[in-house]
């Protein structure tokens, strides 16, 4: 149960219900929101809109960053992905902390706070200041990301106008998208990488200015005590894991990421069966008895992992391998976002005739054919689709990605209202923090699992390229050229005839591969959601 102070009367005082149960009569359906119930949604719409841009704004700068800090391959991951983390393993602790002080107050000092650590990254002299900027911004998104998804559960208790306001959430993530690298395009034609970070100042101010006049307040009257060791162990349970994965991934069989693989397990168990004992959990682990719910989870999760870790690697060749401008390549993942916005706004409609399960499984289906053509890829220009106008690889690759792409967006609003519809009303807002922790927790573990695959592949066919023609004595430019092909291309003046090419080669084989092995994925994710999803019923 929610409390508001007088001064911030609640919007719409009918009782929150599931979203997918039993039609309401005209006697017990909730009332509908008003006017300022839609404009909340708008200004919670400005962070969501935030962390869309500042995804796709980060990957296309990464070449940028690489050239002028010159991260190593492992550092240059953790740029990435050190923000996903940070906010899967703190947002259900944030998740609580706005029960008891405010959702509306956390969202505010997170956005604060968000602004602050962009400001940091913008100027970061190395890439060691860059990755520490990236956590504080992991902290400060996971503040974020909790209290918008609540507050839209508070704002519209009508299961219909929910739905259709998640959708508009989601939709906003993908808008972000797809202003993020025809945004950064132009910045970095005219400025430095940091200005890319610097794009959510504006952002950040006018939610400052907009939420304490169009969100009330919510606060949680009978929530218990904040347990801090169930925060220390949902940390150790979600880093020392990832850290393992990562470290698999790059060097093979070792004894330390498997020592950490194995701790962040365990840390995992012990997480589970606290939460079990424990009179206020800091996750309600009976949520999981809702197989809606469980199942809407696992195709967030890994419909995010598939996605995020091939669009790092779309990113990168169209710079490094297609040789687009940033602008250039910025205008051209402009469509594949789009895509993403069309069905975030028309899987929520759809799903009013077609029960969400099959909804879900049809969108999958055309990611996958998505995946095989970038599975299938090719390293140069081959001809044109149009003559003279663009050529067929960068084509074939926005096209394939689009597809992927629509996937996300069905996804990203079907799977978070599944997930928030499946909860009962009073644990509505640790539902939200799960449906946000595993869509973070995805991207993030994309970057890790085939970002690292791709490196690995790379870096094993230009390790031996560089040992058979040089022997056993290798310098820092074949160093470079072995361990990423963003490193090879800041050294490209000094390498031998072909070197850079062969290079090209490589990240594209590894491209291919990490796509195959994303479809396959995405295709069992298919069948799981027709299978466990059928039951649902379209929300009319």
């Amino acid at each position: 149960m929610a409390s508001q102070t007088p001064s911030d009367a609640p919007l719409c005082t009918a009782p929150d219900i599931p979203h997918h149960a039993p039609h309401p009569t005209p006697h017990n359906r909730p009332a509908l929101a008003n006017a300022r119930a839609w404009a909340g949604l708008a200004v919670l719409a400005l962070p969501t809109f935030l962390l869309g841009l500042d995804v796709t704004l980060l990957y296309l700068a990464l070449p940028a960053i690489a050239a002028d800090l010159q991260p190593s391959s492992t550092q240059a991951l953790w740029i990435m992905d050190i923000y996903g983390f940070l906010i899967a393993g703190f947002l259900i602790t944030m998740g609580t902390l706005g029960d008891r002080i405010g959702r509306r107050r956390l969202l505010m000092l997170g956005a604060a706070a968000f602004g602050a650590a962009s400001v940091l990254a913008a100027f970061a002299p190395s890439a060691s200041t860059l990755i520490a900027a990236r956590a504080a911004l992991g902290l400060a998104g996971a503040t974020l990301m909790p209290s918008t998804l609540a507050l839209i559960s508070n704002l519209f208790p009508d299961a219909r106008q929910r739905g259709m306001a998640i959708g508009v959430w989601a939709t906003m993530f993908a808008l972000g998208m797809a202003a993020g690298p025809v945004v950064g395009g132009v910045l970095l034609s005219w400025f430095w990488w940091g200005a890319a970070f610097l794009a959510a100042v504006p952002v950040i101010a006018l939610l400052l200015i907009l939420a304490p006049r169009l969100l009330p307040e919510y606060r949680a009257d009978d929530s218990g005590p904040l347990d801090l060791f169930s925060v220390m162990l949902s940390l150790a349970a979600i880093l020392p894991a990832i850290y393992g994965i990562k470290e698999l991934a790059k060097a093979g069989l070792a004894v330390a990421p498997l020592l950490a693989l194995a701790a962040g397990v365990l840390c995992t168990l012990w997480f589970v069966r606290r939460q079990q004992q424990l009179a206020s959990p800091l996750l309600d682990m009976r949520l999981f008895a809702s197989r809606t719910f469980t199942a809407a989870l696992i195709v967030l999760l890994v419909g995010l992992v598939g996605v995020s870790g091939v669009m790092l690697l779309v990113t990168q060749y169209l710079q490094l391998v297609a040789d687009l401008s940033p602008l250039a390549a910025g205008l051209w993942m402009g469509p594949p976002a789009l895509m993403m916005v069309a069905a975030g706004i028309t899987a929520p409609l759809i799903a009013r005739r077609i029960r969400p399960g099959f909804v879900v499984a049809g969108a999958l289906l055309l990611s996958t054919g998505g995946y095989l053509l970038l599975a299938r890829l090719g390293v140069s220009p081959s001809g044109t689709l149009l003559p003279g106008l663009f050529p067929s690889d960068v084509s074939q690759a926005v096209a394939g990605f689009s597809l992927v792409y629509l996937g996300l967006g069905t996804i990203a609003a079907l799977g978070t209202d599944l997930v928030v519809g499946a909860a009962p009303p009073e644990r509505a807002g640790s539902a939200s923090a799960m449906s946000e922790m595993v869509q973070e927790l995805g991207v993030a573990l994309g970057v890790a699992l085939l970002g690292s695959l791709a490196s690995a592949l790379y870096r094993t066919k230009m390790a031996s390229m560089v040992t058979g023609s040089t022997g056993s004595s290798i310098s820092s430019t074949q160093d470079a050229l072995s361990d990423s092909l963003w490193a090879a291309t800041g050294v490209a003046n000094d390498l031998p005839a072909g070197a850079l090419d062969a290079a090209r080669e490589a990240f594209v084989q590894g491209l291919n591969t990490t796509a195959a092995v994303s479809g396959v994925c995405i295709l069992g994710l298919a069948v799981l959601a027709a299978v466990s999803l059928r039951h649902v019923g379209s929300a009319r």
